[in-house]
């Protein structure tokens, strides 16, 4: 028996709603210094990629794109518990994108991007993540735009979606 469309869209809408409020629950748990990998991903998931560090340490991604507005990177100490929780989509790191960034160099510092648009016309492929607006419910967006000639970062840009 298929559903009626507006049956699902609420569904989803429902669900990805309240995607962020179990978030803002497991992040509460997680205190570094004391939780261990193992309870990590009990309390959020599998990673949506793992970033290995230079000192041989591991930094867990959990992107909430293309519809939530966060991308938490949770740093693990040798001893295998957390060292470190952040919230990486933030001006402070908006700030740290630099021109000639690689593609690689953005995806540590801001997780994976909610969509990637290519231009060819331009030269130009876009990353794009939600973030949160100014004010809350305004859908904004930061963009990086990287040259498809030499693949490094052009500039950075935000967009804000109007509704109606």
């Amino acid at each position: 028996m298929k559903l009626p469309t507006w049956i699902t869209t609420a569904a989803t809408a429902i669900v990805a709603a309240a995607l962020p409020a179990c978030d803002y629950f497991n992040l509460q748990e997680i205190k570094p210094g004391v939780t261990t990998q193992a309870e990590v991903r009990s309390r959020m998931g599998e990673p949506g990629f793992i970033h290995w560090n230079d000192d041989g340490t591991a930094t867990w991604e959990y992107a909430r794109q293309p519809n939530g507005s966060s991308c938490y990177m949770i740093t693990f100490g040798l001893d295998h518990v957390v060292a470190k929780l952040e919230q990486v989509l933030n001006d402070a790191n908006y700030a740290k994108v630099r021109e000639g960034m690689s593609k690689d160099d953005i995806r540590r510092l801001l997780g994976a991007p909610g969509s990637k648009v290519l231009f060819d016309n331009l030269r130009e492929e876009i990353w794009e993540w939600r973030i949160e607006g100014m004010p809350a419910m305004d859908e904004t967006y930061f963009m990086v735009h990287f040259d498809t000639g030499h693949g490094g970062v052009k500039k950075t840009s935000k967009r804000v979606a109007v509704k109606g």
